[in-house]
């Protein structure tokens, strides 16, 4: 079986230096709040180029954190608007609801699954304070357009960059072109820890400062608490796994861009749609993912054929049961897509053989 994602075979090449940073952990005797995780938020904001980078527990609380904090400042209020793709996780939604604002779906582009900001617009009221823009599957999901709308009418423009670590956009690299971001490292994230793990980068001093104290019970100093805050916090350990897969984040990019050009360069199977890249330095393919009318059938003819795959999501948020407030709203676009996107196995660690066995077995699919 090709697996979708072999999580042994990709921590196996850095299982060495994985070891000796658990060791100097364990060692240490400091598991919380200590030198690996100061390190890996210096390592990381130098990677996306931003003056802060604040280690969470994982990537809701991320972009938790930035809207709660957000709400502490004074810049958003309870049932403030925030613009969000239909087609999202439904984390970017429970961020919003939350911290008691309101989800505002607008639906994304058929090809290249972000949020189309075409759309936006019409969708912005009096109350609107935010987009929560998703570069889902690993693409930039950011334009001129939509930073234009963020000043016209003097919005926050968030991310949600659990997807796309590395990703640019005119030179910059996701998590650093709006307001704030939240990233996940979760396991099978392109920058993976070995468990729970995310973070919150910005430029502004002011948010870091509220998400310093929020991610730590609202406190600044011990036993003094500014905020209702929550426990939040990026442990020791996981913080020093991530600094050593961090060092490899480009060669995994590469690695994973090499899986990809080679799906859009021979699947040939009409019956499938390929992903759209908008920009090749913009995309860091988390996940490939095509369309294809009877998406369970492909999915079982995969199977058989030894190639396992996800769905990247079988329902859409507006749709499921925790809101149900939201389940009479339609969005044809979203619906339709998640009735038909199948992710294809991809990483960085895929063998050649691997990957022409999945497109070989794609071409000969005939429904």
């Amino acid at each position: 079986m090709i697996k979708f994602l072999d999580l042994q075979k990709i921590n196996a090449h850095y299982v060495n230096e994985l070891k000796e940073a658990s060791n100097r952990v364990i060692e240490s005797g400091w598991y919380l709040m200590g030198k690996e995780l100061a390190s890996f938020e210096n390592n990381y904001a130098a990677f996306c180029n931003v003056k802060y980078a604040l280690g969470v527990a994982n990537g809701l609380d991320a972009l938790r954190l930035i809207f709660k904090a957000y709400i502490e400042m004074g810049v958003m209020q309870k049932n403030d608007e925030v613009i969000v793709p239909a087609n999202t996780y439904i984390a970017s939604v429970l961020a919003i609801t939350d911290n008691e604002l309101i989800p505002v779906f607008v639906e994304p582009n058929g090809r290249s699954y972000n949020l189309d900001s075409s759309k936006i617009e019409a969708s912005i009221t009096k109350k609107t304070k935010a987009i929560l823009t998703v570069h889902l599957y690993g693409q930039n999901s950011i334009d001129r357009h939509m930073v234009d709308l963020c000043a016209k009418y003097d919005l926050k423009l968030v991310e949600d960059a659990a997807q796309s670590h590395g990703a640019l956009w005119q030179g910059k690299i996701t998590g650093a072109i709006g307001d704030a971001a939240g990233h996940s490292f979760y396991p099978g994230k392109n920058l993976g820890a070995l468990g729970d793990a995310g973070a919150v980068t910005t430029n502004d001093e002011s948010l870091a400062i509220a998400i310093k104290a929020l991610r730590n019970y609202g406190s600044h100093k011990k036993y003094e608490n500014v905020y209702q805050g929550s426990n939040s916090r990026l442990d020791e350990i996981q913080a020093a796994f991530l600094n050593v897969k961090l060092k490899y984040i480009h060669e995994d990019i590469l690695g994973r861009r090499r899986v990809a050009r080679y799906y859009l360069k021979h699947i040939e199977n009409t019956l499938l749609t390929l992903p759209e890249v908008l920009h090749d330095d913009g995309h860091v393919w988390h996940l490939f993912v095509i369309r294809t009318e009877n998406r369970d059938i492909l999915q079982e003819y995969l199977h058989k054929h030894s190639v396992q795959t996800l769905i990247h999501y079988p329902i859409p948020p507006h749709k499921q049961e925790a809101y149900q407030q939201y389940n009479h709203l339609s969005f044809p676009i979203t619906e339709h897509m998640h009735t038909d996107v199948l992710s294809l196995p991809i990483s960085a660690f895929m063998t050649d053989i691997e990957v022409e066995k999945v497109v070989e077995v794609l071409n000969i699919y005939n429904g």
